[in-house]
Parts: structure tokens; C-alpha cells; sequence
């Protein structure tokens, strides 16, 4: 990135060099011809280089500038320089154009100055259209390729220079014709021509003293706003796209994006969809994009959707979430994980204030019951003095095998494992099952494997089963 960004801060100065050089050779050659030819144009010409001189030096001082990294005092970077350069640049063009309109009707109605044409002049002219030509098409690759305001302003000084020169030649030619075929009239030809300059620059101007003045306005570039909202809402994990706010500076646009996401989603998933965002609006417009979630409930929202999300919103953790309807009326379960080290004040506080928000969900007749247990943080260490208990391991291992004959889903069971931990006997194995099975079946069965174990070992604390797909094994 940095290698590019060096690459771009390169060329662009290299251009903005080049076109000082050019805009001194282009001056020098119009004043020569002012002063041989008393010419309105080859005057207009020769001042409309001089401001392209002065815009050709502010063009690179702003592009030196321009590509200086953000700091403490300009977070969003030296963008607006170019910009600003650019306005300065439009700035100078028209106030060429009002000094050549003013010099052009001063020649027309009130003085008359005698004009020297020749073929030196034309020559000359010639060879800074030439130049004009050269130098607009490198600085409008150059500000094409990377979105440089200021080098398209100092292109367009070249391009307007292109057309006035054009304009200079036939009003000179025209003055020449009248003198050799003794057409008075056509003297007026060059100060015509200097009014037609103008005209160009004026209108040409204009164009771009509009977007220069937009992008200091920060105005939303036309039609952005309305893509880069339509690409973001289209994402999986958007459920609206609620605000996009744009702004440009220099060749680099900031994107601010609020979207809606929903009310449920993890701080991870959340951050991961903002990395996304992020990438969808670059491949859009190279830009600083920030991203703003905002949490809400998706239409239709799944009842049990919206009471993780009152847990979540509280900072508490369920599991084991259970409703059923009866009689007109809905009774909820689930298990609510509370600090171990709250007594049972403090746990059932928690327990009703989430209960309250529940019922704040349904309109309707509801009742909760809330089963309380510890939040598991401590980390136990079998007792030394019964670490392992293969005896025991073995014969769970063998009653497990013996029971697919009354439960079809169950394959096989192996891995068994026999901790006791603090006194308390922790058995745990994995169970094969076939993988097109409902995980609610699965559910069920395990439950019931474990109740099984318990029952003929009834010096087991607890029993954990792991199922798998069978078709993994």
C-alpha cells in the first residue's frame, strides 16, 4: 500500500513539474508575440498562460501537499487542498476572461489598435498549440488515474488554451486576409476572437468551479449514496440500510454508513459484517468507510429470538429455552446462569427482572419459570487419590453397548471417561448415531442414555455424552 501510495505522490508531481515547465516555455513564447503582433488575442493568449503559469505552480504545491498523511490537525488527511486548488485555479481563469471581454470592447468601440500579423506569429502559435495539446492529455491521464481535482483543473487550463489558441490563429489569419484583400471590416476579427476566448474559458470555467466548490461543500458526488446503499442493503446480516453519508477530499471519498442489524447478533458477528461492509463500499469508490450497527428485531422475529435477546441486552446467559400453549395461555421455561458466588437473593433478583422483561414481550396471558443455576468458572482438578476409575469406565462403556437394542438411533458408544473431581464422580463418552437424525431426536436419546447410566450407577454425579455422526467414525 505504502509503495503505491508513493507510486501515485510520483507521478503526480512529476506531471504537476512538467506542466510549469510548460506553462513558463508557453508565456514566454505569447509575450514575444504580443509585443511583435499588438494582437487582442496573442494578449489574451499571453495572459491566459500567465494565470495557467501561476495555476501550474499552485497545482504542484497542492499536490506536494495533498499527499501529506493525516495528522492531529487534518484527521481526514490534505484532500481538500486539491479541491481548493482547483477553485483558486477557476478563480484565476475568470478573471482572465472579464480582463480580455473588457481589453476586447475597449478595441471595438473606443480604441483602435493596429495589429502585426505574420508568419512567425502563427508559427509560433503553432508550436504552443502543439504544447497545449501534449500537456492537457498527460495531466488528464494522470488526474484520470488517480481522481486528482487539481491536475483536471490544470488540464483544463491546457484544453481551454487549445481552443483559444485556435481562435487567436483565425482572428490573426482573418486581420491578415483583411489587410491583403482590403476588407476593412476584418480587423475586428481579433478582438472577435478575444471575446470567443473568453467565452470558452467562462463556460469551461464554470464547469469546473461547480464540482470544485461541491466537493468543499462536501456535496455527496450524484448517485453514490444511492449505490452504495443499494450494494449494502442487498447483504446478508443487513436488515436495513438506515443513513450513508459521503464526502470527498482530493482524490478520497469518507464513507459514514448506518445499518440495522439484528438484535441478537454477537459482537463478533457484528464486527465481522462491519469488515464486510467495509470491503463491499471500497470495490464501489476507494474509500475511508466507518461502519455504525444499529441492534433491531428482524420482522418476524421468533419469540425465542426475542427473549435471548432481552438476556443479551441484560448481560445474562440462558440456555434450554422451552414454551408451550395451553388453554389460551403461554407458559416459558429456561435455565437462567447466574455468579456462582451470588446467594439466592441476589440470583433471584436477576431472575425476576428478566422475567418482567419476558412478559413485556406478549400481550397476552404468559407465565415464566426460571430455573436458576450456577455460571460455571471454576476450573477442577480430579482428586489425587482417585484420578482415574477404569473399572468404572468399562462397565459404563458396557451397559451403553448393550442398549441399541432399545434405542434404533444409537450405533455404538466409545471414549468413555471416569474423573472424580472434588468428590463428586464425572463420567463423559462419545455416542454414534446416524447423522441424518433430528437434533431434537438426539437430544432426547442422549438424555435418555444419561438418565439410564444414572440409574444403574447411582454413584455418578453427572454424565456428559458427545454425539457424532456415525458416518464421521
Amino acid at each position: 500500500m505504502a509503495a503505491r501510495h508513493n507510486e501515485e505522490a510520483h507521478e503526480k508531481r512529476k506531471a504537476a513539474f512538467l506542466s510549469v515547465g510548460s506553462a513558463l516555455l508557453l508565456l514566454s513564447l505569447k509575450t514575444f508575440l504580443v509585443v511583435r503582433t499588438s494582437s487582442l488575442g496573442v494578449l489574451s493568449e499571453a495572459l491566459h498562460s500567465g494565470l495557467d503559469l501561476v495555476a501550474a505552480v499552485i497545482t504542484f504545491l497542492s499536490v506536494r501537499v495533498s499527499d501529506e498523511p493525516a495528522d492531529e490537525r487534518h484527521p481526514y488527511g490534505h484532500g481538500k487542498f486539491e479541491n481548493f486548488s482547483a477553485f483558486v485555479e477557476t478563480a484565476l481563469l475568470l478573471l482572465t476572461a472579464l480582463f480580455i471581454i473588457y481589453e476586447a470592447f475597449d478595441r471595438l468601440f473606443f480604441h483602435h489598435v493596429h495589429i502585426q500579423p505574420s508568419v512567425m506569429a502563427v508559427v509560433i502559435l503553432l508550436v504552443a498549440l502543439a504544447i497545449d495539446v501534449t500537456r492537457a492529455r498527460a495531466l488528464k491521464h494522470v488526474a484520470n488515474k488517480y481522481s486528482s481535482e487539481a491536475l483536471e483543473a490544470d488540464a483544463l487550463h491546457f484544453s481551454t488554451d487549445v481552443w483559444s489558441t485556435v481562435m487567436v490563429i483565425a482572428g490573426i489569419g482573418l486581420v491578415w486576409a483583411g489587410e491583403t484583400w482590403n476588407v476593412p471590416w476584418l480587423v475586428y476579427a481579433d478582438a472577435l476572437a478575444g471575446l470567443a476566448v473568453a467565452a470558452v474559458i467562462i463556460w469551461v470555467g464554470s464547469q469546473l468551479g461547480r464540482r470544485t466548490l461541491d466537493a468543499l461543500l462536501d456535496v455527496a458526488p450524484k448517485g453514490l449514496q444511492q449505490e452504495i446503499a443499494k450494494a449494502v442493503g442487498d447483504m446478508d446480516g443487513v436488515l436495513d440500510v438506515d443513513r450513508v453519508r459521503v464526502r470527498r477530499a482530493g482524490n478520497r471519498h469518507f464513507v459514514d454508513a448506518t445499518v440495522s442489524v439484528a438484535r441478537t447478533a454477537s459482537l463478533e458477528q457484528v464486527h465481522a459484517l462491519s469488515d464486510a461492509i467495509e470491503k463491499r463500499i471500497g470495490e464501489i469508490v476507494p474509500s475511508d468507510v466507518m461502519v455504525h450497527a444499529e441492534p433491531r428485531a428482524p420482522q418476524g422475529e421468533h419469540l425465542f429470538e426475542a427473549i435471548r435477546a432481552v438476556a443479551q441486552r441484560k448481560g445474562l446467559a440462558i440456555h434450554d429455552v422451552t414454551a408451550l400453549q395451553h388453554s389460551g395461555q403461554l407458559f416459558v421455561e429456561l435455565h437462567l446462569e447466574v455468579d456462582e458466588n451470588l446467594n439466592l437473593r441476589e440470583a433471584h433478583r436477576q431472575a425476576s427482572e428478566l422475567e418482567d422483561e419476558i412478559l413485556k414481550l406478549r400481550n397476552g396471558s404468559t407465565q415464566v419459570n426460571i430455573h436458576i443455576e450456577p455460571l460455571g468458572r471454576h476450573i477442577a482438578t480430579p482428586d489425587e487419590e482417585a484420578a482415574e476409575m477404569k473399572l468404572l469406565s468399562k462397565a459404563i462403556e458396557t451397559l451403553l453397548n448393550t442398549l441399541p437394542s432399545e434405542f434404533d438411533e444409537l450405533v455404538n458408544c466409545h471414549n468413555v471417561s471416569v474423573r472424580q473431581v472434588e468428590h463428586h464422580i464425572l463420567a463423559s463418552c462419545h455416542c454414534a448415531m446416524q447423522g441424518a437424525l433430528p437434533i431434537t431426536r438426539v437430544h432426547d436419546v442422549t438424555a435418555a442414555l444419561e438418565d439410564r447410566v444414572k440409574e444403574k450407577f447411582p454413584q455418578i454425579y453427572r454424565v456428559t455424552i458427545h454425539p457424532e455422526p456415525v458416518e464421521d467414525k
